[in-house]
C-alpha cells in the first residue's frame, strides 16, 4: 500500500511526463475558440480523453458539459474537479476566430489542460483505490455571461433555464452527485504573484434594456418624433448620478453599453437596446443597486415620454471561500511554486464568476495561478508560461483530491462538517429564480 506522499509523488511525475501532450491540448483549444453553450469542438476533444483514459462519461450535459466519475473502493464523498470550456468575445486577438471574434482571452483552455491533466494523473496511479469516495471530472459550459440575446433565444427554445452553465447545470442536478469542487483560474494581475487566491468575487445580475419611441424623419419633423436614443442617454447619466451612493465596501460595478442605437441615420431612434451587468460583494448590495439602476432606467423614459421594456436575468451570486478547503490546496501548490513568498491571498475580486453560485450550495475553492500577460479580457492577454498555467494545477488539485479522499476521506469529511453553505439546492434555485424579471414602464 502506497503512503499519501507516495500516491502525491506519483501524480507530479505523471503530469510531468504527459508535459508536451498537455501542451498540445491547451494549443489545439487555443486555437479552436468557441462562445458559451456552442462549445462542441471542445467538448467533443474532452470526451476523447476521457474515453481514451477509460473513464465512463456523460456529454451533452447543458448543451455541451461532459461530466465522468472516478469511483474509490469504499462509500465517501464526491469531490469534483473542474475546467471551463468557453471563451470570451475578443475582437483582434492573435487567436481570435475570425468570423464570432471568441479568443481564449481568459485561461478557460487552461483550465481544460489542467482538467485533463489532473484526470490522467489520478487514474494512472492508481490512487483512487486507496482512497474512499469519487471523483468527478467535469469540463463545464458557459462560464461567461455574454450574448445575451443569443441566451434569451435558447431559453425561448427550452434548451435553457439560466444563462450560465453551472447555474444550469445545477438545476439539472447534474451536481446532486458532488460534494465539493474545485477549480483554478488562470490571472495577468501581477499582485497575483505566481498563485493565490481570492477570498471573495462580486456577485451580478444581468440586464437587456429595449428603450421604445416613436419614429419620424430625423430632419424635417423630429418634432413629432420620441427619440428612444435620448431616453437610453438619460437612464445611463442617472446610472452614473447614483454612484456616490455605492458604498465603497460593497464594491459596486454597473457598466451598461448600448448594442442597438437606433436603425437609420435621417430616422430618429424608436428601437434603442442596451446591457449592463449590476455588481457588489454580497447579495443584499446587489439587490440594492439593481433596484437604483431599475429607477434610473425608467426615469430615462419618463423624461421623454417614452417606454421601456427592463429584462432581469439571474448572473452570478457572491462567491464565498472555505478556508479549509483552501488550505489544503495552498499546501500542495506552494512547494510547486517556489514557496510562500510567490503565494497571494486575502483580496477581494469585483468580477464575478459562477463558481459563486457553485459556493452558495457546496463547499468550493477557485484559486489564481499566473503564467499570463496582457489584461483578462484584453487582446494582449497572453500564456508566456505555460508549464506554470497548464501543469501545476493539475499536480496540486490532484494531490488536493488525494488529501481529502485518501483513506477514509476524513479531510473530505472535515470540510463537509464545517462551514455550511449558505442554500441547499431547492433554495438556492427558488432565490435566483425570484431574481429574474420583466417589467415594462411606459410615460
Amino acid at each position: 500500500m502506497q503512503s499519501k506522499q507516495d500516491l502525491k509523488e506519483a501524480i507530479v511525475r505523471d503530469v510531468d511526463a504527459h508535459r508536451d501532450e498537455l501542451f498540445g491540448i491547451g494549443d489545439t483549444i487555443l486555437r479552436n475558440p468557441e462562445l458559451g453553450f456552442k462549445e462542441f469542438k471542445t467538448a467533443a476533444l474532452v470526451a476523447k480523453h476521457f474515453a481514451e483514459l477509460g473513464l465512463p462519461h456523460r456529454d451533452g450535459l447543458a448543451i455541451t458539459g461532459v461530466k465522468a466519475r472516478l469511483s474509490g473502493g469504499r462509500p465517501g464523498p464526491t469531490v469534483a474537479i473542474m475546467g471551463e470550456l468557453d471563451a470570451v468575445v475578443v475582437p483582434g486577438h492573435p487567436f481570435a476566430d475570425p468570423v464570432t471574434n471568441a479568443a481564449h482571452a481568459c485561461g478557460h483552455n487552461a483550465q481544460i489542460t489542467s482538467l485533463l491533466g489532473a484526470a490522467g494523473a489520478l487514474v494512472r496511479s492508481g490512487a483512487i483505490e486507496q482512497m474512499a469516495g469519487s471523483l468527478v471530472f467535469y469540463a463545464v459550459p458557459a462560464e461567461e455571461l455574454v450574448e445575451i440575446e443569443y441566451r434569451m433565444g435558447l431559453r425561448r427554445d427550452g434548451k435553457v433555464e439560466f444563462f450560465s452553465g453551472k447555474q444550469e447545470l445545477i438545476r439539472l442536478g447534474e451536481f446532486d452527485d458532488v460534494d465539493m469542487c474545485m477549480l483554478v483560474h488562470a490571472s495577468s494581475d501581477p499582485e497575483t504573484k505566481m498563485a493565490g487566491i481570492d477570498y471573495s468575487f462580486n456577485g451580478c445580475m444581468a440586464k437587456f434594456i429595449q428603450y421604445v419611441g416613436r419614429a419620424a424623419h430625423a430632419g424635417s419633423s423630429p418634432h413629432q418624433a420620441v427619440n428612444a436614443l435620448n431616453a437610453a442617454n438619460i437612464g445611463m447619466q442617472a446610472i452614473h448620478a447614483q454612484r456616490e451612493t455605492f458604498r465603497d465596501e460593497d464594491s459596486v460595478r454597473v457598466h451598461p453599453i448600448i448594442t442597438k442605437g437606433g436603425d437609420l441615420v435621417n430616422v430618429v431612434p424608436a428601437d434603442v437596446r442596451m446591457e449592463t451587468f449590476v455588481r457588489a460583494k454580497t447579495v443584499e448590495a446587489m439587490v440594492d443597486a439593481n433596484a437604483k439602476v431599475d429607477r434610473c432606467l425608467k426615469a430615462g423614459a419618463m423624461a421623454v415620454g417614452g417606454g421601456v421594456k427592463i429584462t432581469t436575468i439571474p448572473g452570478y451570486l457572491p462567491l464565498e471561500t472555505y478556508p479549509r478547503l483552501m488550505k489544503l490546496y495552498k499546501e500542495n501548490c506552494l512547494p510547486l511554486i517556489g514557496g510562500e513568498g510567490f503565494w497571494a491571498e486575502g483580496r477581494h475580486c469585483a468580477g464575478s464568476t459562477d463558481m459563486g453560485d457553485m459556493s452558495m450550495i457546496m463547499p468550493t475553492v477557485q484559486p489564481n495561478m499566473g503564467g499570463v500577460t496582457g489584461s483578462g479580457h484584453g487582446a494582449d492577454y497572453n500564456i508566456v508560461d505555460p508549464d506554470a498555467l497548464y501543469l501545476t494545477p493539475a499536480k496540486a488539485m490532484a494531490m488536493t483530491a488525494v488529501d481529502l479522499l485518501f483513506g477514509d476521506a476524513q479531510e473530505a469529511r472535515a470540510v463537509l462538517e464545517g462551514q455550511k453553505p449558505r442554500f441547499a439546492k431547492d433554495e438556492y434555485l427558488a432565490f435566483v429564480r425570484e431574481m429574474a424579471k420583466v417589467e415594462e414602464y411606459r410615460a
